[in-house]
């Protein structure tokens, strides 16, 4: 029942999101961004499971997009650290852009973590993930990039879902 509100939830909060996008794309002409990059920054747990070892965490992150050509998907990787263990994330995002060089963004995948039952800013055991972000290139070589990641059911002994929020500046290649 908790996942299904959970669920339902973030699929209206996406679609209301891409709506905006959408409804933005309409009445302007907008071009995202295409850029592929790799970026570091900052993650932050920011829930806590109510067992040992899954604390909210403050570590970093790693970051990654590749820009499926043609098609408004990416294929995304992220690791985020800190704790004492690192979650790894496969990620397929839907990408809406919003401005000039500026892309909104609503995906899922998976996180692994390398430690179950260790913490990490998002969660200590391997559970589905939904993300939420945006990203703006501010410069040739540059991206910035911000978004919320939800881990489902991510706590060892915990029905508790964790949320991380994350940013940082990438490189394009």
């Amino acid at each position: 029942m908790k996942f299904t509100k959970l669920a339902t939830s973030a699929l209206v909060f996406a679609s209301v999101i891409l709506s905006a996008g959408i409804a933005s794309a309409q009445s302007v002409p907008t071009r995202g961004t295409s850029a592929n990059y790799l970026g570091a920054g900052v993650a932050a747990g920011v829930t806590n499971g109510g067992q040992d070892n899954d604390a909210a965490t403050l570590g970093g992150n790693i970051q990654g997009r590749f820009a499926v050509p043609n098609a408004p998907v990416s294929v995304r990787g992220s690791v985020l650290f800190g704790g004492d263990a690192t979650a790894a994330m496969p990620i397929v995002t839907y990408d809406v852009p919003v401005a000039k060089n500026t892309n909104v963004y609503v995906g899922g995948g998976y996180s692994f973590v390398t430690e179950e039952g260790q913490s990490t800013p998002l969660g200590n055991q391997n559970s589905p993930v939904v993300t939420i972000g945006a990203e703006r290139e501010i410069a040739n070589n540059f991206v910035i990039y911000g978004d919320a990641k939800w881990g489902i059911d991510a706590y060892e002994n915990s029905s508790a879902d964790a949320l991380s929020i994350q940013s940082g500046v990438g490189l394009r290649f």
